[in-house]
């Protein structure tokens, strides 16, 4: 399998993404790892070792955040992360991550790889953490801001299929983000979408308050993109806060910080359950290729993570499977059996 990454996308690029890929290249002598970005940084940041399943793309041009992310995907067919969708379009790579712009991954899989046939709108689904360590998967987290309750159980479908397939969960759990738990509840499109999600094969769980995503009460919970990217700012937020509030009174005196000294072995896990870093990165599903979107600060471990997924992602041959159920049914995921 091959890998396209875009060396020079992220906060901490091309360091992060140099060092992940040296290490998954160790771990996965199988895979082949297409750097994209300017190859001089590339070999500076790798320190001098360099596999011979990692190869690079020269390129020095790079999408910067501030820009505008369909103009800059047009005018910048150069640059390294349009380069690595590219090369997903072609059949070069099997899949594609990247840490850059998140507007500009979304229009460069809309524009450059395009949809798989009979989806309408793609989403993009991170992984949430839970208070169990289970995790929730959010589509949409950003990519169609105005949904239709066909979109909303293509989402369904296809996170479920992701969830079963990449992440291992058997029958994942099935929740519409809503306003309550009861049928009838919401707006129209919520209103809508229950009724299809019940009668679409899927394991449907029903409406899931916000206040309950966390808990582990579903694998998989669908909203449009414009609540799933409030819900996602509101967690990151909200996470960052909490242990920086903690950290501050846990450190406010003598007898905190001897407190805080009993009580960090718990926080640790704690805080390392809430690391988007274990989660890797977020499966742009719906278009035609594997395109994993990695947190923009994430660091090598994050990367790894991230790497792990796309080649779990190729892997299970997601993208037939997503294609397959299509041709079977009215989606992904209409019935769709362990293999």
């Amino acid at each position: 399998m091959r890998i396209a990454i875009d060396g020079m996308g992220g906060d901490l690029a091309p360091a992060a993404p140099v060092e992940a890929v040296l290490a998954a290249a160790r771990e996965r002598e199988d895979a082949t790892f297409i750097l994209v970005g300017d190859e001089a940084r590339l070999r500076a940041a790798a320190g001098g070792a360099w596999p011979g399943s990692v190869r690079i793309v020269h390129t020095d041009s790079v999408i910067d955040m501030e820009e505008e992310p369909a103009r800059a995907v047009r005018r910048k067919p150069d640059a390294s992360l349009v380069v690595a969708a590219r090369m997903v379009r072609e059949g070069e790579a099997d899949a594609m991550v990247s840490a850059g712009s998140t507007g500009a991954l979304v229009a460069a899989g809309l524009l450059v790889i395009g949809r798989l046939p009979g989806i309408h709108r793609p989403a993009l689904a991170p992984v949430l953490p839970t208070f169990s360590g289970r995790g929730v998967m959010l589509a949409d987290a950003g990519a169609t801001m105005d949904a239709d309750s066909n979109n909303l159980l293509q989402f369904a479908g296809m996170a479920s299929l992701y969830a079963q397939h990449v992440l291992g969960i058997d029958r994942p759990r099935i929740g519409l983000l809503n306003v309550g738990t009861e049928p009838g509840k919401g707006n129209q499109l919520c209103k809508e979408a229950f009724v299809r999600l019940m009668s679409s094969g899927l394991n449907f769980a029903g409406n899931i308050e916000a206040r309950d995503l966390l808990s582990g009460a579903v694998d998989v919970a669908v909203c449009d993109g414009f609540v799933g990217n409030v819900v996602l700012k509101l967690v990151e937020g909200v996470g960052l806060g909490l242990f920086g509030a903690i950290r501050e009174v846990l450190t406010a005196g003598p007898l905190q910080k001897l407190a805080g000294a009993v009580v960090k072995p718990g926080l640790v896990r704690l805080r390392d359950r809430f690391d988007y870093a274990e989660y890797g990165g977020a499966p742009f599903l719906g278009v035609a290729g594997g395109c994993i979107k990695a947190h923009g600060s994430s660091d090598a471990r994050a990367w790894r993570s991230a790497l792990r997924q796309a080649i779990r992602f190729v892997e299970q041959g997601m993208v037939d499977k997503m294609q397959n159920s299509l041709a079977h049914g009215a989606g992904p995921g209409r019935g769709e059996k362990d293999e």
